[in-house]
């Protein structure tokens, strides 16, 4: 007799689907954070202004919100798996051209490839696991995404640390080896078959038609049931993401030009405080389909807060961002994309996922690039003006999370259902 859904076990097929989906983010993760650690190097190897600097992470950031906008409504059209499979195909083509880049337009237009083709992975992979998913399962394979988008940022960061005093042939391997895991990704997806896919393809041949989900009128997104969903989870990521995608894309950059750190201390610090993130992830997972997931998130909502707030009153001093790491590390695995990824899953109408989600990645990225393009100038002016900002877009975050909890998940469909536990734990 099978236990309850979280301890029933999850078939390795599915698994191997949840991380090759959750290659999106971590390349995602990787470009992001590898134009951070080398945006340094590039300015002096390329002799940038702050301006040109700040217009290479918004550069970035732009691309993966059309590439969002865009791939997420094509895999609605043409079919999941279709462009599933293509777009990581033209990330490895963006990242071959950054890593060979022989000045800054070169590296601009590696930029513009790999951003794109990562923005449209990202709702499109996402919707592909959440569709194999059984809805007891679903919580924790999405929720692995996340452990791969912190494995991302691992890799890019330790080889920041270690090929730091290198110059521009370290920057060149950072993003090689991204180059190198897409290709690999592009090799394994094509063979990836899922549990029940040859069954649901063939029923799907004799109607003559797709597999996947697809042809979706855009009507269908202009529905009570996906808008207001869609506007909630939109409104936390965008709050939350404000001061996540800051540090993401600036927190080395920050530390050498705020904190006074030298690049191999600011790389080190980050480095220091990611095993701690990477842990309490694969722990977000273990709770991602049980009435935890959102227990937790009222606790470290507050405590990310807390960790903003205190970076703010230091301006920016090296001993207040160490403080402000622990803090932040301890709390954004149960408070941030994590929840956002689960959330999106549970709460948006499963024949328009892609869509839906590829349009609140797409606005939120949009206005991250906005805000990375003023960055570097802001933290120059005031670094207190930029995080107490940043602080308070992380207090809208945690009301935002609260909506989504206390009304939208409790009318999902499948919600109750995946989590049976759920009336036990209301008596």
């Amino acid at each position: 007799m099978a236990g309850t859904p979280t301890e029933r076990p999850i078939p390795g097929q599915l698994w191997k689907a949840a991380a090759l989906s959750g290659m999106a983010s971590y390349l995602d993760a990787g470009l992001i954070v590898s134009i951070s650690v080398n945006l340094a190097i590039y300015r002096d190897s390329y002799g940038m202004g702050v301006w040109m600097a700040g217009a290479i992470s918004a550069i970035v950031t732009v691309c993966i919100a059309v590439g969002s906008l865009v791939g997420g409504r094509l895999a609605d059209l043409f079919g999941r798996r279709r462009v599933y499979n293509l777009d990581i195909l033209c990330y490895a083509l963006g990242a071959c051209v950054i890593t060979l880049a022989p000045d800054d337009i070169v590296l601009l237009a590696g930029v513009l490839v790999a951003g794109l083709a990562a923005g449209a992975d990202l709702p499109t992979s996402l919707a592909v696991v959440s569709d194999a998913a059984p809805s007891w399962a679903r919580g924790r394979l999405v929720a692995f995404t996340q452990v791969m988008w912190m494995l991302g940022i691992t890799v890019a960061v330790f080889l920041g640390f270690v090929l730091s005093t290198t110059g521009l042939t370290g920057a060149r391997i950072i993003t090689g080896q991204l180059a190198v895991a897409a290709l690999v990704t592009w090799l394994l997806r094509a063979r990836l078959k899922l549990p029940g896919e040859q069954d649901r393809a063939s029923a799907a041949h004799g109607a003559g038609r797709e597999a996947a989900p697809h042809g979706i009128a855009l009507r269908n997104v202009c529905t009570r049931a996906a808008l207001l969903p869609m506007a909630a989870t939109f409104v936390f990521y965008v709050t939350w993401g404000f001061g996540a995608n800051t540090f993401g894309q600036f927190g080395t950059y920050l530390l050498v030009t705020v904190s006074d750190a030298s690049q191999s201390l600011a790389t080190g610090i980050n480095l220091a405080f990611i095993p701690i993130g990477v842990v309490l992830t694969l722990a977000f997972v273990r709770v991602a389909d049980t009435p935890w997931r959102d227990r937790l998130f009222h606790v470290a909502a507050v405590v990310q807060v807390l960790a903003f707030t205190v970076a703010s009153l230091t301006a920016g001093a090296l001993a207040g961002m160490l403080l402000f790491f622990v803090l932040y590390q301890l709390s954004n695995p149960f408070a941030g994309e994590a929840n956002y990824k689960v959330w999106s899953q549970l709460t948006l109408p499963a024949d328009t996922r892609a869509t839906t989600q590829g349009l609140t990645y797409a606005l939120s990225r949009a206005i991250f690039a906005v805000a990375a393009f003023f960055t570097p100038a802001l933290a120059e002016y005031s670094a207190s003006v930029l995080l107490w900002s940043i602080t308070a877009c992380m207090a809208l975050a945690a009301f935002a999370g609260v909506f989504i909890i206390r009304v939208l998940l409790p009318r999902a469909p499948g919600v109750t259902a995946a989590r049976p536990d759920a009336d036990v734990a209301r008596t």
